[in-house]
């Protein structure tokens, strides 16, 4: 099995990868989670993707999250010829979305208020902004007419983004309520949400898993413009978020996403939310076996931003090198949390807030397992919340969870630094910490000498708030 690194590998899984060889292969070479994207693909094709992880879970005796990606309202072209339709600069298209009038320069787009969302002037990017036109003329029922900027190929099913436009699009589309009830049978432990605009969409799609009875957690996708404006409300309504580059760099500005991506990962971190920095992290490799240097700069930098999870795309779903992408992720991982990693963040909690007493436990141990050169950080905890406060300060010191809660374990892979271990449940505090270092020492983690902070609840079958710290030594 691959060594244990404290950022974590998100790989997504497509034609390329679908395979338990192959998917095994990626475990092995540091694949944490799986996603799982319902933009593509068939349902028969994620129950195998499904059947193949739980399958080498068992084998391999490794938790591995899954997270179902939801298309969400992203506008797309309609069907084309295979070779797509070359539109060259100067030239005037139309867009219906009237499948009855489609025809020569006249293109299909997926989305009923194209037309009366879009104004003259108003920029249309297809393709992550590769293709670009301008809106010369709408009818306002379905019908828009556009000059070419910047031509290209138009190829079936590729994304248009309208940055100037104000759309009317529902947050949780049809398909996704059909994607939502698909991955809530199949016990999906993370949806992604994509183009989240406020924090109204991450409730709608919590009422709606709740009405679902589903305790999944749920990811917003950072994509739009309104979001990056409103992502304290969103941090705080999310379980966790994700920088998705490639959207995000069509609607704003490309040159602001970077300082974009670093605010939005030291929030995270404050609020101890997870954070993903997802799309072109590797984005040569698709066809390529190594990455470019500039690529190679990029994970480094995630990295050493102390991102949560790192994203690859494209490179493990439909590329050449599946597996050797997952391996040149982790090797530059492994290489920067080595040699360029200032671990420690000393964020105290601000004593005016509800969660003082355990972000104040859960601060402390960490100063102790800094000022102590701590073997390990022992959290018992039933919701995840005491090991999510640990890791926001990015210790050294490893952390490993215990739980008795077997949902937990296939959603804390996703978290930096945690590894999880189920345990069964104790009345007696003494009892608990001693099996947890003897599964540790067993394991060949821990041995006499090292030095161990445990935080937890008491009692422990109480499932309350973290008030409890204990330092030891291992005998």
């Amino acid at each position: 099995m691959p060594m244990i690194t404290k950022t974590r590998i998100v790989a997504s899984i497509g034609p390329a990868s679908n395979d338990k060889n192959i998917l095994l292969d990626m475990i092995k070479a540091g694949m944490n989670v799986a996603r799982l994207n319902f933009s593509h693909g068939s349902y028969q094709g994620k129950l195998e993707v499904l059947a193949h992880l739980r399958e080498l879970q068992e084998e391999t005796g490794l938790h591995i999250s899954v997270i179902g990606d939801l298309q969400g309202p992203k506008l797309r072209l309609g069907a084309l010829p295979d070779d797509g339709i070359r539109i060259k600069n100067g030239e005037t298209v139309h867009f219906t979305t009237n499948p009855d009038k489609t025809g020569e320069s006249v293109y299909l787009v997926n989305y009923d208020s194209f037309a009366r969302d879009v104004k003259p002037g108003d920029r249309i990017l297809i393709d992550d902004g590769t293709i670009k036109l301008e809106a010369t003329k709408t009818n306002r029922n379905d019908s828009v007419e556009a000059k070419v900027l910047s031509g290209g190929t138009l190829l079936s099913k590729k994304g248009i983004n309208l940055p100037d436009s104000s759309l009317s699009l529902p947050a949780i589309t049809n398909k996704d309520k059909e994607d939502i009830k698909f991955a809530v049978k199949n016990k999906i432990d993370w949806f992604a949400l994509s183009f989240v605009r406020s924090s109204k969409d991450i409730r709608e799609l919590r009422a709606h898993l709740d009405d679902c009875h589903c305790n999944a957690r749920i990811i917003a996708k950072i994509e739009k413009p309104e979001a990056v404006e409103d992502i304290d409300a969103i941090t705080d309504a999310a379980d966790g978020i994700m920088v998705a580059r490639g959207d995000l760099g069509v609607e704003v500005d490309f040159k602001k996403v970077p300082i974009i991506q670093k605010h939005i990962v030291k929030l995270c971190i404050q609020k101890a939310k997870p954070v993903i920095i997802a799309t072109q992290m590797l984005d040569s490799m698709i066809h390529n076996f190594r990455p470019t240097r500039a690529e190679a700069n990029d994970v480094a930098n995630a990295v050493m931003d102390m991102a949560d999870g790192l994203m690859l795309s494209g490179e493990t779903a439909i590329g050449k090198y599946p597996v050797g992408s997952v391996e040149s992720m982790q090797s530059i991982i492994e290489y920067t949390e080595q040699e360029g990693l200032e671990y420690n963040l000393n964020h105290p909690p601000p004593p005016d807030t509800k969660a003082f007493i355990p972000d104040s436990v859960c601060y402390n141990a960490f100063k102790m397992a800094q000022q102590t050169s701590a073997k390990a950080i022992i959290t018992f905890s039933y919701s995840g919340y005491t090991a999510l406060r640990i890791s926001s300060h990015r210790p050294r010191s490893p952390i490993y969870a215990f739980t008795s809660n077997k949902k937990l374990l296939k959603k804390l892979p996703l978290i930096w630094g945690i590894n999880a271990f189920y345990f069964p449940v104790y009345n007696d505090i003494d009892k608990a910490i001693s099996h947890s270092i003897n599964v540790l020492k067993e394991k060949g983690i821990l041995s006499a000498g090292g030095k161990v902070i445990h935080v937890g609840s008491t009692p422990l079958t109480s499932k309350s708030h973290t008030n409890m710290m204990k330092f030891s030594e291992v005998t």
